[in-house]
């Protein structure tokens, strides 16, 4: 099954919105019943004032807690018995059962005032008996009060906080309040807190509670749909455009640009694919001219050597040495030019072989230059040679540099006109060792010194294509001193020719 990105993303939305909504309702549960539970046994307090106040009034009788049962059974037991008594007395007074007491503001029951002596409390009559409390299993009232009803969770403390009747304290959650007599507690009433309150208010609440939460979990759905379809939609016409330009661009149509308004990340994408389609298209007009010119100069030695050949086949021009010179000068410039090619499409792709090793730059250079000296005096040109630099041993190929220096003097020769010079130079600076070289005039125009060192261009007003080769040989230089970790570069020189720069990393 294919999952588009409006599926995934109504995934992702429904179930974020999902993780939120139930966190949500546990965290509000929680909190929402632990304060329901608070709420509670502050009602089941108030509803025990008119016990508080029967102890009281019998307290300030006995001046003690003497009254109460012997027995630590009866004593468990005393509390509910009391309530009931107090429920049937309430109801042989008014002859109906009587609505609870409104709840008190205050925590702590008001002081009695003082009242004058009565006669002892007639015996009390035997309680109704109290429905025993819902346990299971091994739970007793000690363990279990959050299934205990309220006469089973109630303890009597005196005023130090021991003991006297009701349920045995533990360490659950409880509330306490003070039964004060001249101001002062003269016993406590605690009651242990339920958790799961059993009060109808309760059951309601949480009832409602499950009512909303099917209506909760629909509204997420159709939340994550909506937001899913509309991210969706402002996600997908972008991701669609850009698929629709990458086949336009592999179906070779590299004009093919994107609208680049967005801000976003997307926005950034089609820049990028901008760019990317701007460079095919470079590389495609690249390609284009580079078999276009390869074909030319392959063609050129090829038509010479042809028409050379029927000449001579006609009759027309004899099979001296001097015609086969000719023909032989343009073999050999057919093989430079084949061979360069070569060369250059394997530095391309980094398949040219080097042996580098430690090796004196500047002492290399002297020496190329020197081998040259021949040639320079019969152009009719100087050679001047700077300074032993400071430092000058590199790491390289010293075959492909002979290589890359024997074509700089070459085109040094070829175009510096006849009464120039020819300055050679180190500089170390740094971790780099810098040959400079420079020739005299004619100089190359500003607007082609940027393109020397691109495939067959030639700079066709002063340094002519008769006198030129295929444009092949400084690309080449390029490449060789790129695969060393070098630059080559081109600059106008002070002696109104060409300068050259190459620059390689000190070993």
């Amino acid at each position: 099954m294919k999952l588009t990105i409006g599926h995934r993303l109504f995934a992702s939305v429904l179930l974020a919105i999902l993780a939120v909504v139930a966190s949500a309702i546990v965290l509000m549960r929680q909190n929402v019943m632990d304060s329901f539970s608070d709420y509670a046994v502050g009602i089941e307090l108030d509803r025990l004032d008119e016990l508080s106040g029967a102890l009281g009034k019998r307290y300030q009788v006995h001046h003690d807690w003497n009254f109460l049962p012997a027995g630590a059974s009866a004593r468990a037991r005393w509390i509910a018995r009391e309530l009931a008594r107090l429920q049937q007395l309430r109801s042989e007074q008014v002859g109906a059962p009587v609505e609870p007491v409104r709840p008190q503001a205050a925590l702590a029951v008001a002081p009695v005032a003082p009242v004058p002596p009565v006669p002892p409390v007639p015996p009390a009559p035997p309680a109704p008996p109290l429905s025993p409390p819902q346990l299971t299993g091994d739970a007793s009232p000690d363990t279990m009060p959050n299934r205990l009803a309220l006469q089973d969770r109630i303890t009597l403390l005196d005023a130090g906080g021991r003991y006297l009747a009701g349920r045995r304290p533990g360490r659950e959650a409880s509330v306490r309040r003070a039964i004060e007599l001249d101001g002062k507690p003269a016993a406590y009433l605690v009651v242990a807190k339920a958790d799961r309150p059993s009060d109808a208010m309760a059951a309601i609440f949480q009832q409602q509670l499950k009512d909303r939460l099917l209506l909760i979990i629909g509204a997420s759905i159709a939340l994550s749909a909506l937001a899913a379809v509309l991210l969706a939609a402002h996600l997908r016409k972008p991701i669609l455009r850009l698929a629709d330009g990458a086949r336009e661009l592999a179906a070779g149509r590299f004009d093919t640009r994107l609208d680049t308004g967005r801000s976003d990340e997307l926005g950034e994408l089609a820049q990028r694919f901008n760019q990317l389609a701007q460079q095919l298209a470079a590389a495609e007009t690249s390609r284009r001219q580079w078999v276009a010119d390869t074909s030319h100069e392959l063609r050129t030695p090829l038509s010479v050597l042809r028409a050379q050949l029927e000449a001579i086949e006609d009759g027309v021009r004899p099979a001296s040495g001097e015609t086969v010179a000719s023909m032989l000068r343009q073999v050999l410039s057919l093989n430079r030019l084949i061979d360069e090619l070569y060369d250059l499409a394997r530095a391309d792709v980094g398949a040219l072989d080097y042996q580098r090793q430690r090796l004196d730059l500047w002492l290399l250079v002297r020496e190329q230059a020197l081998a040259f000296e021949q040639k320079f005096d019969a152009a009719g040109i100087k050679l001047e040679l700077g300074p032993d630099p400071v430092r000058a041993m590199v790491l390289a190929d010293a075959g492909r540099l002979r290589q890359v220096l024997g074509n700089l003097f070459e085109n040094c020769v070829r175009y510096s006109a006849p009464g120039g010079s020819v300055a050679v130079r180190a500089e170390a600076d740094g971790t780099l060792l810098a040959i400079m070289i420079d020739d005299s005039a004619p100089a190359v125009p500003d607007a082609m010194l940027h393109r020397l060192g691109e495939r067959f261009f030639r700079v066709e007003a002063s340094r002519s294509r008769a006198q030129g080769g295929a444009g092949l040989g400084l690309a080449l230089c390029r490449r060789i001193i790129e695969a060393h970790g070098g630059q080559l570069s081109f600059d106008h020189s002070p002696l109104g020719g060409l300068r050259v720069r190459l620059a390689v990393e000190l070993a």
